[in-house]
């Protein structure tokens, strides 16, 4: 039989008060309970832990050992009370999310931080499947993907959704214009993102769907690569609206006939959902997109 935990939490206050009467008070129970809890420790390992006296009880040498282990154990029970508290409170904790494009979730993580100071927040990106893979090899907390996705083993948020744009260098021929169509992508040399990048595979679809070919002039693999072979001139790019930025070297372009849409949807494993640092972040975000924040 293991040790009684309510044995020991007897013993312990008797020891720490000196007396069963004190003890008593200190559990909230009665004293003939406390008594008989420590006689069930006494009796089953056939020992005396406490001298009792007219006037006072007193530690016998077992019970001054066993007192110092309760000490112990108590204390460490204290200690992970404080710290489940810690966490419970957000006072503490860490919170890894894997994105695809940071810039939309930024701004959300930053005021979390605000409010909740105490929890280290990391932020690692990677295309939507690199990002989907690091969720469900349990390696981040919170995925940010670049397409919508059902799946019952998530629960989803979705942030937001933009258009399809084109973009070139400052001097190419197309900087001085208002728009372009999808015909005149089939004419230029297109710098592409890596294969599995949702970006390219959307490309793809909507250049098939409209019965035009693609002329790769390079493949780069993320969005600051792809940046930079477009302002050197190596052809023309394409990204969501929302993540061109603020560059003097680019100028972006509406594609007029693209109906294509980027989302951007939070997702977390359903199954860790109701942890409440998670839980935490997903409301506070939903709070956000409610109020038009």
């Amino acid at each position: 039989m293991a040790i009684s935990h309510t044995q020991l939490k007897a013993f312990h206050a008797v020891a720490l008060n000196g007396g069963f009467t004190r003890a008593a008070q200190q559990l909230c129970l009665s004293q003939p309970a406390v008594s008989d809890q420590v006689r069930k420790l006494e009796d089953y390992y056939g020992v005396m832990l406490f001298l009792r006296e007219k006037r006072q009880v007193r530690l016998t040498e077992v019970g001054e050992r066993l007192f110092g282990m309760t000490q112990r154990l108590f204390d460490i029970s204290a200690d992970a009370h404080d710290m489940l508290m810690d966490y419970r409170t957000l006072s503490t904790g860490t919170l890894n999310l894997a994105v695809d494009a940071p810039v939309h979730v930024l701004p959300y993580v930053a005021r979390f931080c605000a409010r909740y100071p105490g929890v280290d927040v990391k932020i690692e990106t990677g295309n939507t499947d690199e990002v989907l893979e690091r969720l469900f090899g349990y390696q981040t907390d919170i995925a940010l993907l670049g397409r919508s996705i059902e799946d019952e083993r998530l629960m989803t948020l979705p942030l937001r959704s933009d258009p399809m744009l084109a973009f070139v260098a400052h001097d190419h021929p197309w900087a001085q214009r208002e728009s372009v169509c999808l015909a005149d992508l089939a004419n230029e040399p297109l710098v592409l993102r890596e294969q599995g990048s949702v970006t390219r595979l959307s490309l793809e679809e909507e250049m098939a769907a409209a019965g035009l070919r693609i002329r790769k002039a390079i493949e780069v693999e993320g969005r600051e690569a792809a940046r930079e072979a477009v302002a050197i001139g190596m052809g023309v790019g394409v990204v969501s609206a929302a993540e061109l930025g603020s560059d003097s070297r680019l100028r972006g372009l509406p594609i007029d006939d693209s109906r294509h849409r980027f989302t951007e949807t939070l997702v977390c494993l359903r199954a860790q959902s109701s942890r409440r640092i998670l839980t935490t972040f997903f409301d506070r975000v939903r709070e956000e997109l409610e109020g038009g924040c």
